[in-house]
């Protein structure tokens, strides 16, 4: 017991290892997808905050160069005073702009970086507010040259937002790529564990569920190891262990009912030996008296031979008892069902009550593969159980068998006339330890082995049942020897 818990803390510690492997290349996987999504979505809002300001700067460059041409139009100050107050907002906001830390930086381009069109923006609008303040009147010189400067300011502007955008867009379609990659790996990644480690896993269980079958039909022959992956030797050998104690229990179980029964059976054989030897004891006194006073010369020699016909049916009572004592490896060999029911009815009818008959109907010719020993077990079950049902004299058990050509097997029913079985015991009427008698009247055995033992032949065993009217057991075993290995 204690090598089957090893075996399978072994199973359960390597399929538990895959599982963990698994669950922590998926929390790998999950997590470096967070992390290149986070990192996009950062570069993302620091973009969208730079685009905001730079939005900003256009603004004010284009109401600079509203105020400019209101001033150099109409010549009031009003406008002059207003485009150099938006002139240094702008100088202030670029400055901001630049101190920004360098993850933020503007998107580069062919033309140089974000940061460097930036600084070049602000030294051109700070040469733009000198020649603006330097102005005289509207009708200066230097006003063509503003003009042009406020002109370089509103394109610059326009470049720079426009980048912004197209850099905004880079990198949504860079996290869209990202996220379908991901997603495409991590599932790629999930299926191929699920059946790397579902193909050992099913592999395993399927084991388990043959073993388990094997068993269920009473086959307890070893599992095979040879060719069986690491999980799957561990399962097979905890599986082996595990039958091979199935049948060492199960071995034991039919002993110890098969001894529970010959408790039962004793006082009746007691009680069928005892006719014989009563027989025999009034012929060997009548052999004494014929002796002593002379008599028929023949009476001797019929006398011999009544005690001859005692000591053989004495023989075979005994012989029966023994040969259902005594133990067998399982063996499948062609047996006569006529000839087990007998024997098996010759044992049980020390317990049979008067008024209680036994009808019998078994072709003699019915022959099938069984190990006789085992089926005979069966019989004086069912038979017990029969004759122990029965409550109410006279009563009547019939044993019928009949050859059922359609499905090549051999049915054999017991029925009785007793009490019958209530129906919420039906469905455990072959469970181990299950009885419906009284306390120290039934070990609750005698059905669950003959229902192993039939599983074990390849049939089957069914009960039908009235309550008050009795009930019948159908057995049914192969024809064929091979379908009942």
């Amino acid at each position: 017991m204690k090598g089957m818990k090893r075996r399978l803390r072994s199973f359960g510690r390597s399929i538990r290892h895959k599982v963990l492997l698994g669950i922590v290349l998926s929390l790998v996987g999950v997590g470096t997808l967070g992390a290149v999504s986070y990192y996009y979505l950062r570069q993302l809002e620091e973009t969208l905050a730079l685009a905001e300001g730079v939005d900003d700067l256009q603004s004010d460059v284009l109401e600079i160069r509203r105020s400019e041409k209101n001033y150099l139009l109409y010549g009031l100050g009003a406008d002059r005073g207003e485009s150099l107050r938006y002139v240094d907002q702008v100088i202030s906001r670029a400055r901001g702009l630049l101190r920004r830390k360098p993850g933020a930086d503007l998107p580069g381009g062919t033309l140089g970086s974000g940061r460097a069109r930036l600084t070049g923006l602000l030294v051109r609008m700070e040469a733009y507010r000198d020649g603006f303040r330097a102005l005289g009147s509207p009708h200066d010189p230097q006003a063509e040259n503003v003009r042009m400067l406020g002109k370089d300011l509103v394109a610059d502007t326009q470049l720079l937002v426009g980048r912004l955008r197209g850099h905004i867009l880079e990198i949504v379609s860079a996290l869209r790529r990202q996220l379908v990659f991901s997603t495409a790996a991590l599932l790629g990644v999930g299926l191929f564990l699920a059946w790397l480690m579902g193909r050992r896993i099913l592999h395993a269980l399927g084991l388990i569920e043959k073993a388990t079958t094997r068993v269920v039909k009473g086959d307890f022959s070893p599992l095979p190891l040879e060719g069986a992956e690491a999980e799957s030797r561990h399962v097979l050998e905890a599986l082996n262990h595990m039958i091979c104690e199935l049948e060492s229990s199960q071995n034991q179980l039919v002993q110890e009912k098969k001894l529970a029964s010959l408790g039962v059976l004793t006082a009746g054989i007691a009680h069928q030996l005892n006719n014989p030897l009563n027989n025999i004891f009034t012929s060997c006194q009548l052999l004494r008296e014929s002796g002593a006073h002379g008599g028929d010369a023949g009476f001797p020699a019929e006398m011999l031979r009544n005690i001859h016909q005692e000591v053989l049916r004495a023989r075979d009572i005994v012989r029966g008892l023994l040969d259902f004592a005594r133990q067998s490896d399982f063996s499948l060999k062609p047996v006569a069902l006529a000839d087990v029911v007998g024997r098996a009815v010759a044992l049980v009818a020390g317990e049979t009550p008067p008024g209680l008959r036994i009808d019998i109907d078994v072709p003699p010719d019915l022959v099938l593969p069984a190990d006789g020993r085992r089926l005979q077990e069966v019989c004086i079950n069912l038979l017990l159980n029969a004759v122990q049902a029965v409550s109410r004299l006279p009563g009547r058990i019939s044993v019928t068998a009949r050859r059922d050509e359609a499905a090549a097997q051999a049915v054999l029913r017991v029925r009785d006339s007793g009490d019958g079985i209530p129906e919420a015991g039906l469905g455990r009427i072959f469970d181990p330890f299950f009885t419906l008698k009284g306390v120290g009247k039934g070990t609750g055995l005698g059905l669950s082995v003959a229902f192993g033992i039939i599983r074990r032949h390849g049939g089957t065993i069914s009960v039908e049942s009235v309550e008050g009217e009795g009930s019948c057991f159908t057995v049914r075993l192969p024809l064929d020897a091979h379908k009942g290995e």
